[in-house]
């Protein structure tokens, strides 16, 4: 009995001392439980309280970030096609944000002018502009200005050429560097000077090259905002040679004319080879959701050249939803030397395309020249009779 009276009272000092320990261990727990979510009370208040204020500043980026799961380049591969019926649906604000000054940039496609302040595009346009405000624009850099180099060339042709004298005057020369600025600037032509942030264009741009690609999609998006203005435009590479009038060749009922490397006889056939160093275009909302639709083509087909990607869209049901009227022009009278237009009495322009090298082309452009000043030396009757041909391509060939 006595040992089982001494083991009773050690087990009761035991439960004892465990409900004094444990109790106290419980005690601590429970108070540090309250600290900690104390602590995470106060994060979430001061996070809510951030969230709050961020977003009382800044409204709908939440909402478009939740309701806008699209990737951005999905999105604006995406045309719009809330442009409906003509030009004068642009509402106002539209045409003024479009309206250029010196070293601004546009709304899109980061296109911004050098120069001074007669550096204007709105106003460049509007002194070169014909009646019906259609403008002839070509771009320029420093490469092609150079004495006896293309730009020289492109001149003399509107020179010699049969009834395109006057067509100078509604020339709009592009500069990409101010090089070229100054020289289109010296020979008091209609000059604007556009420059790309961080981009050198002033040398000879390789084809293909990393810097060819940028400039050709910099000529893309810019005429792109030349129609947002509302003016048509005749887009010429320098390279092409302007020997006679080109209008009464337009087809009328086309919105987006141009010129190809390869004709197929059909003018309304998609499978002829559309070259983009000589195209009409005529300001409407078709062609520009076109010109909108082709430059973000660009992200779809990286790597791809404006021409190449044409030949990609061209086929695309969104022409035809948005009914832009494409129209290829013959090189029966838009020739060049991929496929030269076989009657001098015909051709109209003769491109240096199918081409590569600077001085090549400028060796061969001057044997058209020559070729074509012979032509003009002759006689009606031997215009017709002797049917002259061209020398060219010689060295492109």
């Amino acid at each position: 009995m006595k040992e089982g009276g001494e083991g009773s009272n050690s087990r009761a000092a035991a439960d004892e001392n465990f409900l004094e320990y444990g109790g106290c261990y419980h005690h601590h727990r429970r108070q540090f439980s309250t600290v900690v979510l104390r602590i995470m009370v106060l994060f979430v208040v001061v996070g809510l309280s951030c969230f709050v204020l961020y977003h009382s500043a800044y409204p709908t980026q939440f909402f478009q970030s939740f309701y806008n799961p699209i990737s951005v380049s999905e999105e604006n591969f995406k045309p719009r096609d809330d442009m409906q019926g003509n030009l004068s649906s642009l509402s106002n604000d539209t045409k003024r944000a479009n309206l250029s000054s010196p070293f601004q940039d546009f709304p899109s496609g980061n296109l911004s002018s050098l120069g001074d302040g007669e550096n204007n595009l709105e106003r460049t346009l509007n002194k070169a502009a014909m009646k019906d405000k259609t403008v002839i624009i070509t771009t320029l850099n420093a490469a092609w200005t150079e004495p006896n180099s293309i730009f020289d060339i492109f001149l003399e042709s509107f020179r010699i050429g049969n009834q395109t004298q006057d067509l100078l005057n509604h020339v709009v020369f592009v500069a990409l560097d101010e090089k070229a600025y100054s020289r289109c600037l010296g020979l008091r032509l209609h000059c604007y000077a556009l420059s790309t942030v961080g981009i050198d264009f002033s040398g000879e741009a390789f084809f293909m090259s990393e810097d060819y690609l940028k400039m050709m999609w910099r000529r893309i998006d810019f005429l792109r905002v030349v129609l947002e203005m509302g003016y048509n435009f005749i887009f010429t590479d320098a390279d092409v040679m302007w020997l006679r009038n080109p209008f009464h060749r337009f087809h009328s009922d086309g919105d987006f004319q141009i010129a190809c490397d390869h004709y197929w006889y059909n003018y309304t056939d998609l499978d002829n080879s559309p070259n983009g160093g000589f195209n009409y275009v005529k300001a409407n909302n078709k062609t520009i959701q076109f010109y909108k639709y082709w430059y973000e083509a660009k992200d779809k087909f990286p790597g791809k050249h404006d021409q190449d990607v044409l030949n990609f869209i061209k086929y695309d049901p969104f022409i035809e939803k948005i009914g832009l009227q494409i129209r290829f022009l013959d090189t029966a009278y838009f020739g060049g030397f991929c496929e030269p237009s076989k009657d001098l009495n015909l051709v109209c322009t003769m491109h240096a395309n199918c081409c590569i090298g600077l001085d090549n082309k400028i060796h061969d452009l001057k044997m058209l020249i020559d070729d074509w000043k012979k032509y003009m030396a002759l006689s009606d009757t031997n215009k017709i009779l002797v049917k002259p041909s061209w020398t060219v391509p010689r060295i492109c060939g």
